[in-house]
């Protein structure tokens, strides 16, 4: 289940839409791993050891440790970033690699497409239909079409931040149709136990999303006032010093957890 994804429905204003309007600092971030398999602490006490920000006029706002075993750097600029990425491989070079994080491309949803097309022919249909707009081959790709509701298809492309731009709000002619097109911007939720980023075939655990018990959704029998959301139940159990509101059902579009992942979507995407 995708949380956050475009509706379709013209009143209704989009995540992305809302969000407009308001500033995304984009996250100039690098992670640094060990060549001779040494732990984090390890790796960052080389960092500190090897590394002056000073000599190299750049400001970290950043620095921990991670699951996977690698430490977590984020500067304040894509300069400071490549500066400071270009100064850890030369100082700790076969002991340490440092990679910078590179942003996700742009989608775009493309509302109600006519029956005949696909993710086939859109590409040359927008082109050759849309002359105005100067889109050329290999602009976009194609990445799937849904069903909202009967006889209504959306399609989802990926695209570069200049053809973002270019197409963004605009209507453009598909077949004999007019489609309005806004961002793509969604979080992957799992309808067994309702977490982020995973899919339900992947998952083992049965959680209910309105009260966050061990039961399927149509085996709850709690009244709304105790309604619980499994994600936000987890954030507070690793974030106790800033806890967030849990009293609600982890289907809510206003879910905090649900809105700072689309939030994290947006930071980590070439707008």
């Amino acid at each position: 289940m995708r949380e956050g994804a475009p509706s379709g429905e013209k009143e209704r204003k989009l995540y992305s839409e809302a969000l407009a309007n308001k500033i995304f600092t984009k996250k100039c971030r690098l992670t640094v791993k060990s060549n001779e398999h040494i732990r984090p602490e390890t790796i960052k006490g080389l960092l500190k050891s090897k590394i002056k920000p000073t000599e190299i006029k750049i400001g970290i706002n950043t620095f921990k440790s991670l699951k996977n075993g690698q430490v977590l750097i984020e500067t304040n600029s894509k300069e400071e970033q490549e500066a400071l990425e270009k100064d850890i491989n030369a100082k700790c070079e076969g002991k340490l690699e440092a990679n910078a994080h590179k942003l996700r491309n742009p989608r775009l949803v493309i509302f109600n497409i006519p029956e005949e097309i696909s993710t086939g022919n859109v590409e040359d249909t927008l082109i050759a239909q849309n002359l105005n707009i100067n889109l050329k081959q290999g602009d976009i790709k194609a990445k799937f079409s849904y069903e909202k509701r009967k006889h209504c298809r959306n399609l989802v492309m990926e695209v570069g931040a200049q053809t973002r731009k270019q197409l963004l709000h605009k209507k453009v002619e598909l077949g004999r149709q007019i489609c309005n097109m806004a961002d793509y911007v969604v979080a992957t939720r799992c309808y067994k136990c309702s977490r982020f980023n995973h899919w339900a075939r992947d998952c083992r655990e049965e959680t209910c999303p309105l009260c966050a018990g061990s039961h399927k959704l149509k085996e709850c029998t709690t009244n709304p006032l105790e309604h619980k959301c499994i994600k936000c139940i987890c954030y507070n159990k690793h974030n106790q010093i800033k806890t967030i509101c849990v009293n609600h059902t982890s289907l809510d579009k206003n879910c905090p957890s649900l809105l700072a992942t689309l939030k994290k979507h947006k930071e980590n995407t070439a707008y």
